[in-house]
This record gives structure tokens, sequence and C-alpha cells, in this order.
């Protein structure tokens, strides 16, 4: 990748725990999610990584709750982004009911924590299974890797045959372990060091640095994933208005950088599904 490689931007706009009290503009709803789709695709998103909630606002994984919200943003953009569901555990749920999510929902695009189903209760072949299906439905999937025994343990996988060859994405999370959960630019050094090229990439961070982590992996020829999931701060330190000036500053960094924005389509054709 160079920089001439459309940047994927990522709005993460809720996560599995932001509630109202932390921020006012966090979206919960399948309407409040429309309206944040609509603004962040406006400052230059192209992907929503979408969580959805129970009605007293805690996580969940529900096939309907998720062909909803999809159903309502896609009245508010179209076909203008990407929604991807997650399969996050959030200490709720177990791989069966996650792997089963996906099946149910068949969503255009999903991410999955590599850790959360690389557990000794489930056997190579169901992870075999799980990923092999994936690619046959040609879900866009982004594995995330939440440090470098992580990246070691997808390319054993890989190298191994239990995860097959497909057009993966990945997502390195930067701090996730750090004190404070404060991500720092220099946390990308492990996941690069120990990554071996071969499929696109990006970022998360948490804390008021995820923006510079962001022009960082930007700067380097990675993708980007910002929101009120893991920060609610912009660049100067003050608490950021709404999700859409999250993505709006990376945006006015990679035309700094000479980047330009994918587009939903750019991420359709460059994962097989244009």
């Amino acid at each position: 990748m160079n920089n001439d490689t459309p940047l994927i931007l990522t709005i993460a706009p809720n996560g599995a725990y932001k509630t109202r009290e932390q921020h006012p503009a966090v979206p919960l709803t399948p309407e409040a999610l429309a309206d944040t789709a609509r603004s962040c695709l406006d400052a230059g998103a192209a992907m929503i990584h979408m969580h959805v909630r129970q009605p007293d606002g805690r996580h969940l994984l529900d096939a309907q709750a998720y062909q909803d919200a999809t159903a309502a943003i896609r009245r508010a953009v179209g076909q203008s982004l990407v929604i991807q569901i997650t399969t996050e555990a959030a200490q709720i749920y177990e791989p069966p009911a996650q792997m089963a999510v996906v099946r149910d929902t068949r969503p255009e695009a999903v991410s999955v924590g590599l850790r959360e189903l690389l557990k000794p209760e489930v056997p190579e072949s169901e992870l075999h299974g799980f990923f092999s299906w994936l690619v046959q439905e040609a879900i866009m999937t982004q594995v995330i890797l939440y440090d470098e025994q992580d990246v070691a343990s997808w390319q054993r996988l890989r190298a191994d045959g239990i995860i097959p060859e497909g057009p993966w994405f990945l997502l390195f999370v930067l701090g996730r372990y750090t004190a404070g959960q404060k991500s720092s630019p220099t946390d990308l050094l492990p996941f690069l060091n120990q990554d071996d090229g071969r499929y696109p990439w990006a970022m998360c961070a948490f804390g008021p640095q995820e923006n510079a982590c962001a022009i960082t992996a930007a700067g380097l020829g990675g993708h980007v994933r910002v929101g009120f999931e893991n920060n609610l701060h912009l660049k100067d330190g003050s608490i950021a208005p709404d999700n859409a000036a999250l993505i709006a500053q990376v945006a006015q960094g990679a035309q700094a950088l000479g980047r330009p924005l994918a587009s939903a389509q750019d991420i359709r054709q460059l994962f097989g599904r244009g």
C-alpha cells in the first residue's frame, strides 16, 4: 500500500459500553444510528462499525436488531456507506452466539475479534468452517488483533490452513492494554514489525491521541477507524460535539497528506464485493 491508496475512514459511533450520560450524542437506536451515519458520510466516512443495544442500553448481538438498524441506515444514506456489524463478546456472549449472529444476519461486513474465537473450547475445525463460510458468502470481514501475539496467532492459523485465503481486512487496536487505555502513535510499531503486509490494515485507538494515531496510520498507508466507541475528544483535548467531528479531523489530515478518501464503492471493489 502507498499513499495513493484511498483511505478507508470508518466511524465507530457507539461501541458496547458508551452511554448518553457520557455523551448525549452517542447513538443507541436505529434512528440515531441513521442520523449519525448521514453526518459522518458527509464528513468523509465510507464505513460504519455498528453496535446495537437492548432497550436498557446494554450490548446486544441479535440478527433482527442488526437488520432493523441496517434498514434505518440504508434509508438515510442508501449504499453510500458500508455497514459493518460487530461480534464483540463484551463479557456477555460466547463464541457460538458470536458466530451464529453473523450467520443469522448475513451482513455486508463484520468485525471479528480473533482472540474471542480462538479459545480451547472452539475446535479448529469450527474456526475453519466459520471463516470459510465468510469467504463463500463474500462477507467483508475485518479481523481484530490486539497485540503482536494476536498477529502471530493470525499468521499461524493461516499457515496451518485453519483460516483459508480470503480478502481479509485487519484492525490493529492500539493501546488496549496500556495504563488508562490511552493510545500513542508508537503503539502501531509492534503490529507493523510483526505484520507480513499481506492484507490491508486499519487501526483504532483510545483516548485523546486518537487523531494522532489515525494520521500516523494514514501516512503509513493504513486505514482508520475513529469514533465515540473509543474516544470522545478532539485533537485539541476538548470534547467532540459529535462523531462527525472526529471523522472531519481525519479527513482534513488525509488531505494534508495527499491521501484521497475511499468511497463505499472503493471498499466493495477492494474486498471483492464491487
